[in-house]
């Protein structure tokens, strides 16, 4: 259900298209020096001065993507910036604007809105990047949200799905599986309200998964950090669609195999309990969960010590030859083919 803590409903249609988006849009400003115009005319206006430019853009569809019986509304316009600049950091790159559509049913006030466009301008200050431009239009299937990323870089730091090469080292961010979990905590707990409205759920123990899942954050302090240790990845990718996924696109593109070994997968301890109290196995949920928006990327075996030790990177596995195939050495030392199993949009 579409919670609305405000009394007050104000119906888009008082508004009309260009005043809703002039009213939603009123209080962000342009920061980045390349942006030249932004939200007001046929078509915003930047100047990277001899830089490359990448561009990404996702969609995200109520009921495939997000429920809003626990998804806030604030969070969701959070989470749709976020998803869509972790494209940008995967390329190594800086994000520097961002444009937004939407498209909803009358179902939604202005007021719903207002709080969905506190999350994007909230993701905007706290990643440095401008709002420039979007549309909106009405729906009859609830909300549909999709968000276009543009960053810069200089042509010689662009990182690619494509440049791993055998023997390269296989280095994750962070940690994974937690986003999915949260997600399977949140189904549960909206299966209990509906039999019991007035059970209030206690999220406490599972805090940090919830916040993977509500409010994951982009890790543009992965690509400074690799900036500051002087590392630049051979291949990278964001964790978007699960591990296995991730792990095959870029073996690939880069026409390589792997071996990643399953007791250097990094989990939290949340995770690890939780995936024993839903009787699940964490490697399945690391490799298969998505959501995690980590980075996974490869890094020469000469650039090891310059990440040794850090708390940020994990080392997973390392790449081969094309000709050995991508495995998961087990445990028991034993080695598994691994498949993509991750997230498909498409799947019933």
């Amino acid at each position: 259900m579409l919670e609305d803590k405000n009394p007050q409903r104000t119906a888009l249609e008082q508004l009309g298209e260009f005043g809703l988006i002039d009213h939603l849009t009123k209080n962000f400003e342009l920061k980045q020096s390349s942006s030249l115009v932004g939200v007001g005319d046929d078509a915003a206006v930047m100047d990277f001065k001899g830089q490359r430019t990448v561009v990404s853009t996702d969609m995200l569809v109520e009921g495939v993507h997000f429920d809003l019986s626990y998804m806030p509304l604030k969070h969701l316009g959070y989470k749709s910036i976020m998803v869509n600049l972790s494209d940008i950091y995967a390329m190594n790159a800086v994000a520097t604007q961002v444009t937004l559509s939407l498209a909803v049913s009358n179902r939604f006030p202005l007021e719903a809105l207002e709080e969905f466009y506190e999350g994007v301008a909230l993701a905007c200050k706290l990643y440095h990047v401008d709002l420039v431009g979007g549309d909106t239009t009405s729906s009859n299937k609830g909300m549909i949200i999709s968000v276009t990323s543009i960053g810069m870089a200089d042509a010689e730091d662009i990182v690619y799905r494509k440049g791993a090469k055998p023997n390269d080292l296989l280095v994750v961010s962070g940690d994974v599986g937690g986003a999915y979990l949260g997600l399977q905590v949140l189904e549960r707990e909206k299966e209990v309200f509906k039999v019991n409205p007035n059970n209030q759920p206690d999220l406490s123990p599972y805090s940090y998964i919830v916040e993977r899942q509500l409010k994951p954050e982009s890790r543009k302090d992965i690509v400074e950090l690799l900036q500051k240790l002087e590392v630049k990845p051979t291949s990278m990718i964001d964790i978007s669609d699960g591990l296995s996924s991730e792990i095959m696109h870029l073996c690939k593109r880069s026409e390589v195999g792997c071996n990643l070994f399953e007791d250097k997968i990094p989990l939290d301890p949340t995770v690890i309990s939780t995936c024993e109290e839903f009787q699940m196995d964490s490697t399945m949920v690391a490799l298969s969960g998505g959501e995690d928006y980590e980075l996974l990327f490869t890094i020469n075996q000469g650039d090891f010590q310059k990440i040794k030790g850090n708390p940020n990177l994990t080392v997973i596995g390392h790449m081969t030859e094309k000709s050995e195939g991508v495995h998961l050495i087990t445990r028991a030392n034993t080695k598994i083919p691994i498949t993509a199993q991750g997230w498909n949009s498409f799947k019933a």
